[in-house]
């Protein structure tokens, strides 16, 4: 990746700096998982594993995986170089945040309102399609989504007011 970040010209975040980063937001998580495993117990009761058992584990192994990480990054074991151009995260924060909007909105708008928004964006914005187009697709898709889940397959997706107004 960084040879592509070097054609395109620009400059952006090193691998150390990501590596580092990433290392150390999953320690976190990790201590997090930590500590809650600890709160509800780790031990083996009389039923078997308590509550905590597995995650506290789990966050150990995380852990030790992220202190390996860092280590290998500041003895110089890591990719030297550009981790992506800031065009390129650019391109990549503009799929981002269109997607986290989306898994936002779906406990209040619904999966199939959001849905069609988001298809309808998708297509129209970085799909170049004709809006009329885009907005047919992003309506068919979640009209066939319902039919195919809530009523052959019996399965129910999370509704907004939308279909609360419409009854189901």
């Amino acid at each position: 990746m960084s040879e592509l970040a070097t054609e395109h010209g620009g400059t952006g975040p090193s691998h150390r700096a990501l590596e580092i980063g990433v290392a150390a937001a999953m320690a976190v998580l990790a201590l997090i998982g930590v500590y809650g495993s600890l709160a509800v117990g780790i031990g083996w009761a009389a039923e078997g594993p308590q509550a905590g058992f597995f995650p506290f584990y789990v966050s150990l192994f995380v852990l030790l995986s992220s202190a390996v990480n860092i280590f290998k990054v500041l003895i110089g074991r890591a990719e030297a170089g550009t981790f992506a151009s800031w065009s390129q995260l650019r391109q990549v924060f503009s799929v981002l945040l269109p997607t986290t909007i989306y898994v936002l909105l779906i406990p209040y708008l619904g999966m199939y309102v959001v849905s069609a928004v988001l298809i309808t964006f998708f297509m129209a914005w970085f799909g170049k399609y004709r809006w009329i187009f885009a907005l047919a697709i992003g309506i068919g898709v979640p009209v066939l989504t319902f039919f195919m889940f809530e009523l052959w397959f019996l399965v129910p997706l999370p509704k907004g007011p939308l279909e609360k107004l419409l009854g189901y």
